[in-house]
């Protein structure tokens, strides 16, 4: 027995030691680009192929960066605009993904309500900005408000398509069980449009984001938005950098975020006893 037991535990070590392997050479791969890129960036303007008055150094962004990060001014910037980020996006969820799986349920419901969905959809939300201002003013509640609305469209749509492409076969096969109808939609429909809806969420959290910053430039007192474009009016380039900078590293969490969220919920297409 000792001697089988031994023998299991330098299987699992290997499998272990290959898996930990594997991650490093896949993080590699991945990191591999990103860094090529960072070298561009400091190795450019030392050589002189850029102006560097106007595209500094690398390594000055990450300075500038870290003494924003220190005088606490990187904070409060960040803070306002995540706050207001995700209060539009929360909100978004709570209205887009019920009334999606509504609509995507019933379909008269969606026959009657796809023109006017369609319409919204091919509405761009910064070409609205002026009348969210016009009718909420220049505070919180229009920023948050427009991106409701950015984010609303593509969670909504994507959730009628989840809804209306699940296999017919699964909801026939379920019905055959004598299941009631919130136990089919909670186990076959639900589970069966997740993949499809979480596109339309990436989408979303994308778009709160970009949203955001683009208003944030046109009145606020706070925000990376309103960092970048102070930076850009007073001439402190390496600060607007790295209010980018920034932006893109948060919109890089905001994404895998979603994408392990997703892989949690879409379990069962790996492990079909969950």
């Amino acid at each position: 027995m000792e001697t089988v037991k031994s023998v299991d535990l330098s299987i699992n070590n290997k499998k272990l030691k290959n898996i930990g392997f594997s991650g490093l050479q896949k993080l590699f791969k991945q990191s591999i680009v990103l860094i090529a890129l960072f070298l561009l960036w400091e190795i450019a303007p030392r050589i002189g192929l850029v102006d560097e008055a106007f595209f500094p150094r690398f390594l000055n962004v990450l300075i500038a960066w870290w003494e924003m990060v220190k005088s606490g001014e990187l904070f409060a910037h960040f803070s306002a605009s995540i706050t207001r980020s995700i209060f539009g996006f929360g909100l978004a969820l709570l209205i887009a993904i019920p009334l999606g799986l509504l609509i995507g349920w019933y379909p008269l419901a969606r026959d009657l309500l796809n023109p006017v969905l369609e319409l919204f959809r091919n509405t761009a939300p910064l070409a609205l900005l002026p009348v969210f201002m016009l009718f909420l003013g220049i505070d919180e509640t229009s920023k948050i408000s427009i991106i409701l609305f950015a984010c609303t469209w593509p969670i909504l749509l994507n959730t009628i398509a989840a809804v209306g492409s699940v296999d017919p076969l699964l909801i026939k096969s379920a019905r055959s069980m004598n299941i009631s109808s919130f136990k089919l939609f909670y186990k076959v429909i639900l589970p069966a449009s997740v993949p499809t809806m979480f596109t339309g969420i990436r989408m979303a959290g994308s778009s709160a984001i970009l949203i955001l910053i683009a208003a944030e430039m046109v009145g606020a007192k706070e925000g990376l938005g309103y960092l970048i474009t102070y930076s850009q009016y007073n001439f402190m380039i390496p600060e607007m950098y790295a209010g980018i900078l920034t932006i893109s590293v948060l919109g890089l969490f905001i994404n895998y975020g979603l994408l392990s969220l997703e892989k949690r919920l879409s379990r069962w297409k790996q492990d079909p006893t969950l």
